[in-house]
């Protein structure tokens, strides 16, 4: 049987930081995602960060005679660690050491199921190793001897050749990725052509995006069957899924779930994920997704908020939906303003965030009557399918509708509008 990994968390609170203890839980829950047993943990107070060990000396040996009590095997720090510190860690615990960033990456790993998810993880994992091979250099150069110019040490040799492999694999990776993202950039202009509005899912890890999704998929398209996963859990979306969302009265819209948000997301991930996110870059609408159970909710918006800014998402119109409210003493369903109080799982609220949505998003729509002649039909049956058909009646010279229509509807047929 595999004897599961037992971890100590530490963590450094760096001038008395207000979000110090959730950033701690958050690594808890980050850890045992990983599955990983937490058997203890240890934190300090510091003004600055100990460069050659993130911790202060005396820490060390309490971190040391911990592990040594509690059996521990891998020592999981809070924030991500230089390829020096790792070294003087692993080498004065004489324990594993792991940080925050490799435990997200490790968790994106396990649960990435797209070959674009894939391939970004692996390039984000690739980029990450990169500079702790180069860390590692001078310590094996020193193994030949000598000047390292004239007589090179074979680990250092060895080295260079690992990480001329790494940075091959990155451009072939890329070189990949770029495939996919440009079929995907097809894909949303063909969208664009067809004026479909697009609306967006964001928010932190575990929020309730997807169940949010299924539970707009199930009420408008029931019989499609394109749930999209969801579950309790940190990172259960990482692949941005598409559904189309069908309205009764023949508007449509395109919902978009993205991964989720994290404080301190390994800024490789970031860069890795930027392309997926760029759907979220051309909607017309975001639904900002809050766990307001979550007693630190308002921090985790802000976190989502400054994630957004930071790959360029800004100036979208919002809508803040306040999931999980049936845990909270408020009345649900409740609107305020652009804020809409649901539960996703018991399916309250629903209807109310779809008014928002339309609100939003359905602005340029024109109520109007209009008496096509007999020997155009085509054009009725094009507005049964595009328009909301209000009334029909027939009269001596054509047919009557009372419809609303899409402005760009009204314009081009502008001559048939009694």
């Amino acid at each position: 049987m595999e004897l599961r990994e037992k971890a100590i968390l530490v963590g450094v609170n760096l001038n008395h930081q207000d979000n110090f203890d959730y950033s701690m839980e958050e690594l808890r829950n980050l850890t045992e995602a990983c599955d990983i047993e937490v058997v203890g943990e240890i934190t300090q107070n510091l003004q600055r960060i100990n460069k050659s060990h993130y911790v202060g000396t005396g820490k060390i040996d309490e971190i040391r005679a911990l592990g040594e009590m509690v059996e521990a095997n891998v020592i999981i720090f809070n924030d991500e660690l230089s390829p020096s510190q790792i070294r003087n860690l692993e080498a004065d615990i004489d324990c594993k050491v792991i940080d925050r960033t490799i435990l997200i990456l490790d968790i994106f790993a396990e649960r990435a199921r797209t070959k674009e998810a894939q391939l970004q993880v692996e390039v984000a994992q690739l980029q990450y190793m990169l500079p702790r091979l180069v860390g590692l250099r001078a310590s094996l150069g020193r193994q030949g001897g000598g000047s390292v110019l004239a007589n090179r040490g074979a680990g250092e040799t060895k080295l260079e050749l690992d990480r001329r492999k790494i940075e091959a694999k990155i451009v072939a990776l890329n070189k990949e990725l770029e495939h996919l993202v440009a079929h995907r950039k097809t894909q949303r202009k063909q969208r664009k052509k067809n004026d479909v509005p697009v609306v967006s899912l964001v928010g932190y890890t575990n929020a309730g995006k997807s169940t949010i999704m299924n539970a707009l998929v199930e009420k408008f398209n029931p019989l499609e069957n394109k749930q999209v996963f969801e579950k309790d859990m940190l990172f259960a979306t990482l692949e941005t899924s598409v559904r189309s969302i069908s309205l009764a009265d023949q508007k449509s819209f395109l919902l978009t779930d993205t991964v989720g948000f994290v404080s301190k997301l390994p800024h490789h991930l970031v860069k890795a994920f930027r392309s997926t996110l760029e759907e979220v870059a051309e909607s017309d609408l975001l639904i900002h997704v809050v766990d307001y159970s979550n007693p630190n909710y308002e921090r985790l918006m802000d976190i989502t908020n400054e994630t957004l800014k930071d790959i360029g998402i800004e100036n979208i119109p919002t809508i803040y939906a306040y999931n999980k409210s049936d845990l909270m003493d408020v009345q649900i369903p409740m609107i305020r303003g652009e804020d809409v109080f649901l539960s996703a799982k018991q399916r309250i609220g629903i209807d109310e965030l779809i008014e928002l949505i339309r609100k939003e998003i359905f602005t340029d729509y024109v109520q109007c009557e209009m008496l096509v002649p007999y020997d155009q039909g085509r054009i009725i049956s094009y507005f049964k399918d595009h328009a909301n058909v209000m009334g029909m009646s027939y009269e001596e010279t054509g047919t009557k509708l009372v419809l609303e229509c899409k402005e760009s509807d009204y314009e081009r047929y502008k001559e048939f509008v009694i």
